[in-house]
């Protein structure tokens, strides 16, 4: 991935989980736009759609740790994932986001702070 490569690591990492984040977003919760299509043909489109969340998350991970230890990489996708998820979710879906998640999504940041927390 020569783009990633020249940038920092931090950055190239968070980029490279946002991408792979809005792949495994669709092939995760796409399917529930239209269920009309069968079971097995959405975990099929589901499964060929995650193949390419692969592809940047295995180098997200390669690039990223050491800068990050394997919980602050976990940390950061779990942030990056609600984060993509609110977006689809109201965008794709046309879900509205009550105030009780936005309160939820907070204290799951400030959770995930402590994960880089020096103390």
């Amino acid at each position: 991935m020569p783009f990633f490569s020249s940038l920092h690591p931090a950055l190239a990492t968070v980029l490279l989980l946002i991408c792979s984040n809005v792949f495994m977003t669709f092939a995760w919760y796409g399917h529930l736009k239209d269920k009309s299509q069968k079971l097995w043909v959405a975990i099929a489109v589901s499964w060929g759609i995650a193949f390419f969340e692969y592809c940047l998350m295995v180098p997200a991970n390669r690039i990223g740790y050491g800068t990050f230890n394997a919980a602050q990489l976990k940390t950061i996708q779990e942030v990056i994932t609600l984060s993509v998820f609110v977006v689809f979710s109201v965008f794709y879906l046309g879900e509205a986001i009550r105030w009780t998640h936005v309160v939820g999504f907070v204290l799951i940041a400030a959770g995930a702070g402590f994960i880089f927390y020096k103390g």
